[in-house]
């Protein structure tokens, strides 16, 4: 049971510092020009973006 939540709470804390890498840098993904996010134009990030926020 220790191991589970030890194994939970460094999850949770590398989600937290990639947010914070994510706003320091303004980029998301792995690394860059190598990312894992899928290949869009911006515009459809706008556009997902605004469909995300209106079922918020």
């Amino acid at each position: 049971q220790v191991l589970v939540h030890l194994v939970a709470e460094v999850h949770r804390h590398a989600g937290h510092a990639d947010v914070v890498r994510e706003l320091i840098d303004a980029s998301a993904g792995l690394r860059a020009g190598g990312t894992n996010l899928p290949e869009r134009d911006p515009q459809w990030w706008s556009s997902y973006r605004e469909r995300l926020a209106q079922q918020a």
